[in-house]
């Protein structure tokens, strides 16, 4: 079978697995209230404004899955999405957003950490960076954390839709350039656009290759 065929089966496999019935089945604002360990998960991770629940939304093909604001910082805990009794939607707290307390930031932060460092069931996560402005500090933070933690993850760029084609190449070399130094970082960078559906095949068939055993990576 040729790379070509290859790839083709697999979009279309992970384009069957996210049409499948996905629900919400948790939400855990501290450690203590996490689900039992089960399905492998796969979290979303990313500044408040990045676009995570609207990629995850669009991921699903449903509008209304994950919650989406145009207030930055409403997702409050850990969300859990079980799709298709296969895999679960880890969506996570957003990070870097000034507007909430001292106490409340450090509050995500601690549940954060302790989920990314104890989850044995954490397959992969996906970092999502604003394809228009590039990694900020928070986000260059929350890979040394998975780094050290040795969770793979996947730089994901969203709003790609927004950035000239040329700037956007320019803008995901340099990220791959960065990422030598970071040992759980894929070597690649997923270039998405929940609006008009950019790469959201391509990423589809790398989370269901985790469904499956089958890791694309």
């Amino acid at each position: 079978m040729s790379e070509d065929a290859t790839d083709d089966d697999a979009i279309e496999a992970g384009r069957y697995l996210f049409a499948q019935d996905c629900r919400f089945v948790a939400g855990a604002a501290s450690i203590d209230r996490l689900p039992p360990l089960g399905l492998p998960e796969v979290a979303f991770a990313g500044r408040s404004n990045v676009g995570k629940s609207s990629l995850v939304n669009g991921l699903t093909g449903r509008s209304t899955l994950a919650r989406t604001s145009n207030t930055p910082g409403r997702t409050q805990q850990l969300n859990f999405f079980d799709l298709a009794g296969r895999l679960l939607l880890v969506d996570l707290p957003g990070y870097g957003y000034a507007k909430v307390s001292k106490t409340q930031s450090a509050a995500w932060n601690t549940l954060l950490k302790a989920y990314l460092r104890g989850r044995s069931t954490l397959a992969r996560a996906c970092v999502l960076i604003d394809a228009r402005h590039g990694p900020k500090d928070t986000d260059i933070e929350m890979m040394t954390l998975l780094d050290g933690s040795a969770v793979a993850y996947q730089i994901v760029l969203t709003k790609a839709d927004k950035v000239a084609a040329a700037d956007l190449a320019d803008r995901i070399a340099a990220i791959e350039a960065t990422l030598k130094r970071h040992p759980a970082a894929f070597p690649g960078v997923l270039a998405t656009s929940a609006l008009k559906g950019d790469g959201i095949g391509e990423l589809r068939a790398g989370l269901a290759a985790l469904a499956t055993g089958r890791d694309m990576a």
